[in-house]
Protein backbone atom coordinates (compact mmCIF):
# COMPACT_ATOMS: atom_id res chain seq x y z
CA UNK A 1 0.00 0.00 0.00
CA UNK A 2 2.88 2.29 0.64
CA UNK A 3 4.06 1.93 -2.97
CA UNK A 4 0.50 2.58 -4.22
CA UNK A 5 0.23 5.66 -2.02
CA UNK A 6 3.60 6.89 -3.16
CA UNK A 7 2.58 6.38 -6.81
CA UNK A 8 -0.67 8.26 -6.24
CA UNK A 9 1.15 11.10 -4.52
CA UNK A 10 3.66 11.26 -7.38
CA UNK A 11 0.79 11.34 -9.88
CA UNK A 12 -0.97 14.10 -7.92
CA UNK A 13 2.35 16.00 -7.70
CA UNK A 14 2.83 15.73 -11.49
CA UNK A 15 -0.74 16.87 -12.11
CA UNK A 16 -0.20 19.77 -9.75
CA UNK A 17 3.07 20.70 -11.48
CA UNK A 18 1.44 20.40 -14.91
CA UNK A 19 -1.53 22.47 -13.75
CA UNK A 20 0.81 25.05 -12.23
CA UNK A 21 2.82 25.27 -15.46
CA UNK A 22 -0.36 25.62 -17.53
CA UNK A 23 -1.70 28.32 -15.20
CA UNK A 24 1.61 30.20 -15.43
CA UNK A 25 1.61 29.93 -19.24
CA UNK A 26 -1.97 31.27 -19.40
CA UNK A 27 -1.09 34.08 -16.98
CA UNK A 28 1.98 35.09 -19.01
CA UNK A 29 -0.08 35.05 -22.23
CA UNK A 30 -2.77 37.19 -20.60
CA UNK A 31 -0.16 39.55 -19.13
CA UNK A 32 1.50 40.01 -22.55
CA UNK A 33 -1.89 40.70 -24.12
CA UNK A 34 -2.59 43.29 -21.44
CA UNK A 35 0.82 44.88 -22.01
CA UNK A 36 0.01 45.23 -25.71
CA UNK A 37 -3.34 46.79 -24.96
CA UNK A 38 -1.79 49.15 -22.40
CA UNK A 39 0.83 50.20 -24.97
CA UNK A 40 -1.95 50.88 -27.49
CA UNK A 41 -3.84 52.99 -24.96
CA UNK A 42 -0.66 54.87 -24.00
CA UNK A 43 0.07 55.56 -27.68
CA UNK A 44 -3.50 56.84 -28.11
CA UNK A 45 -3.15 59.09 -25.08
CA UNK A 46 0.14 60.50 -26.38
CA UNK A 47 -1.38 61.13 -29.83
CA UNK A 48 -4.37 62.82 -28.24
CA UNK A 49 -2.05 64.97 -26.13
CA UNK A 50 -0.04 65.99 -29.19
CA UNK A 51 -3.24 66.82 -31.07
CA UNK A 52 -4.48 68.85 -28.11
CA UNK A 53 -1.21 70.77 -27.83
CA UNK A 54 -1.30 71.52 -31.56
CA UNK A 55 -4.96 72.58 -31.44
CA UNK A 56 -4.37 74.73 -28.36
CA UNK A 57 -1.49 76.50 -30.11
CA UNK A 58 -3.72 77.11 -33.13
CA UNK A 59 -6.51 78.55 -30.99
CA UNK A 60 -4.04 80.71 -29.09
CA UNK A 61 -2.63 82.08 -32.37
CA UNK A 62 -6.15 82.76 -33.68
CA UNK A 63 -7.09 84.62 -30.48
CA UNK A 64 -3.92 86.74 -30.69
CA UNK A 65 -4.51 87.50 -34.37
CA UNK A 66 -8.13 88.42 -33.74
CA UNK A 67 -7.18 90.60 -30.77
CA UNK A 68 -4.53 92.38 -32.86
CA UNK A 69 -7.05 92.98 -35.67
CA UNK A 70 -9.65 94.25 -33.21
CA UNK A 71 -7.17 96.63 -31.60
CA UNK A 72 -6.13 97.90 -35.04
CA UNK A 73 -9.79 98.53 -35.94
CA UNK A 74 -10.34 100.35 -32.65
CA UNK A 75 -7.28 102.54 -33.24
CA UNK A 76 -8.47 103.32 -36.77
CA UNK A 77 -12.01 104.09 -35.55
CA UNK A 78 -10.63 106.29 -32.79
CA UNK A 79 -8.44 108.19 -35.25
CA UNK A 80 -11.39 108.60 -37.65
CA UNK A 81 -13.67 109.83 -34.84
CA UNK A 82 -10.95 112.20 -33.65
CA UNK A 83 -10.61 113.62 -37.19
CA UNK A 84 -14.38 114.07 -37.48
CA UNK A 85 -14.65 115.76 -34.05
CA UNK A 86 -11.86 118.19 -34.99
CA UNK A 87 -13.63 118.92 -38.28
CA UNK A 88 -16.90 119.58 -36.41
CA UNK A 89 -15.13 121.76 -33.85
CA UNK A 90 -13.57 123.74 -36.68
CA UNK A 91 -16.97 124.11 -38.38
CA UNK A 92 -18.59 125.20 -35.10
CA UNK A 93 -15.81 127.74 -34.52
CA UNK A 94 -16.28 129.06 -38.05
CA UNK A 95 -20.06 129.28 -37.57
CA UNK A 96 -19.61 131.13 -34.26
CA UNK A 97 -17.32 133.56 -35.95
CA UNK A 98 -19.89 134.16 -38.69
CA UNK A 99 -22.73 134.56 -36.18
CA UNK A 100 -20.66 137.05 -34.19
CA UNK A 101 -19.92 139.04 -37.36
CA UNK A 102 -23.59 139.00 -38.34
CA UNK A 103 -24.65 140.06 -34.86
CA UNK A 104 -22.11 142.84 -34.77
CA UNK A 105 -23.08 144.07 -38.23
CA UNK A 106 -26.76 144.27 -37.26
CA UNK A 107 -26.10 146.38 -34.19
Amino acid sequence: MSDDLKAMLDAVGRQFSDSQAETRRLFETSAESLRSEIRAVADGVMQTREDLVRETAGVRDEVRRTADETQAMIRFSHAELDRRVHALESTVADLRSRVERLESSTQ
